[in-house]
């Protein structure tokens, strides 16, 4: 066993050391350079499509095999749209603006010095995800188009699709005259691999972790290197006593269920008691009628009594469920007093990620948007929205509900920090 970690440690750590020193031509690439070099991915994904949809196919014999619940196994799948989906982010980075080499600020200071505040690239970023092989491209792409080399750490579902794609992309910029290195992927489903790679302080210099709220608290707790946190997401709509029912009821279908396995999707209701006897019945049957198991409050449990197809699809809630993230056709509905309980209901249940009010009434509209705590607050909009691509931002690397450094879908401009360049003239401090 001794030996194995040895073995482990080793690979990791000559791994990222490779990784790390491929961060250093890339990082004196030139824009057109790295344009050019994502691409070629782009274009990579497209030609070799078949053999990344025949590493996916792999992958989900066995995540079936295993009983994986249908949301991960929709994070998981790929399809041919989605490939091509992959490529486009890839293309949509390439025509964004030079990240790097911004002039974030320029003045004169002490004894007539030049001052110019640049934003640079990280250096060697770290990404830890689970069962999203899109990941992968949508990683590899946002470093290479920032300067940046990137190890990658896939979850073990997602092993044969994240290799292969990983490959496809390090290929297509080896290509391009850029160093093979830059894209990086651990090449085991040990999870030993993971504790390795976290403790790589000096070579690391930032790990991203993207998937469940376990995968998250072990990264934040036991990672010697910086850590930007990509949260889960326990979403609410809030339905005021001001709302247009049927602009609700649309809202709410789809921030559930046009894709559950994704972190901003809605899984928790909360409406607003003046309407909830009129309301609920509406929204519940629309819910049971789209599949979705309901963990409702006592004023929910009434309505279940009163309809036969609801009561098919209704389980008292618990306190967990208040603050659950479910990832499938599941949803949490209270009835809350008014506006003042649901902002203090959301701030404490809710996960910072996406939160969003039905009203018309637009005082209570900017009142929710200013007091609730989250990266992304909507006003009569689907939570489903907070997306790099959907932000004009192109492929995104994660969703950050922390408050440092970035917050919300980030990508490019995150994936940058930034140095002052002073120019003299032979000034000494007096």
């Amino acid at each position: 066993m001794t030996h194995e970690i040895q073995d482990m440690q080793q690979y990791v750590t000559s791994l990222a050391q490779e990784a790390k020193a491929a961060s250093v031509p890339l990082g004196r690439s030139t824009d057109a350079e790295r344009v050019a070099a994502v691409r070629a991915m782009a274009q990579a994904l497209r030609a070799h499509a078949d053999e990344v949809l025949a590493a996916n196919a792999e992958d989900m014999r066995s995540a079936r095999a295993a009983g994986t619940s249908e949301g991960l196994l929709d994070r998981l799948l790929l399809t041919p749209e989605r490939i091509e989906g992959m490529a486009a982010g890839l293309e949509a980075l390439a025509a964004l603006p030079d990240p790097v080499g911004r002039v974030l600020e320029h003045r004169t200071i002490s004894e007539g010095l030049d001052l110019t505040k640049v934003s640079v690239p990280l250096g060697l970023v770290a990404m830890v995800y689970e069962a999203r092989p899109n990941v992968t491209a949508d990683a590899a792409g946002i470093c290479i188009r920032t300067g940046n080399a990137c190890i990658l750490r896939g979850g073990s579902i997602a092993q044969h699709s994240c290799v292969a794609i990983a490959h496809v992309l390090a290929d297509a910029i080896e290509a391009q005259g850029l160093p093979r290195a830059a894209v990086s992927i651990i090449e085991t489903t040990d999870r030993a691999a993971t504790g390795v790679l976290m403790s790589l302080r000096g070579i690391v210099d930032v790990l991203i972790p993207r998937g469940g709220a376990g995968l998250i608290s072990r990264c934040v707790r036991e990672a010697q290197v910086p850590v930007i946190e990509t949260g889960t997401g326990n979403c609410h709509i809030y339905v005021h006593e001001s709302a247009d029912f049927d602009k609700a009821r649309a809202i709410i279908l789809n921030a559930k269920t046009q894709r559950v396995g994704v972190c901003n999707a809605a899984e928790s209701l909360l409406v607003d008691e003046a309407v909830a006897p009129v309301f609920l019945p509406l929204a519940l049957r629309d819910l049971a009628d789209a599949g979705v198991t309901i963990h409702g409050d006592a004023v929910a449990a009434a309505v279940a009594t009163t309809d036969a197809v609801v009561g098919k699809h209704f389980a008292p809630a618990t306190e967990e469920d208040w603050g659950r993230e479910y990832l499938a056709l599941e949803m949490s509905v209270k009835t809350v007093s008014g506006l003042d309980e649901a902002i203090a209901h959301i701030n404490r249940y809710g996960t910072h990620h996406s939160e969003a009010i039905i009203a018309e009434d637009q005082a209570a509209c900017e009142r929710f948007l200013a007091e609730v705590d989250a990266a992304a607050v909507y006003a009569n909009a689907s939570t489903r929205f907070t997306d790099g691509g959907e932000f004009g931002l192109g492929a995104e690397i994660g969703i950050s509900t922390q408050k440092l450094h970035a917050r919300g879908p980030f990508a490019a401009e995150a994936l940058t920090t930034y140095k002052y360049e002073i120019r003299g003239t032979g000034q000494i401090r007096p």
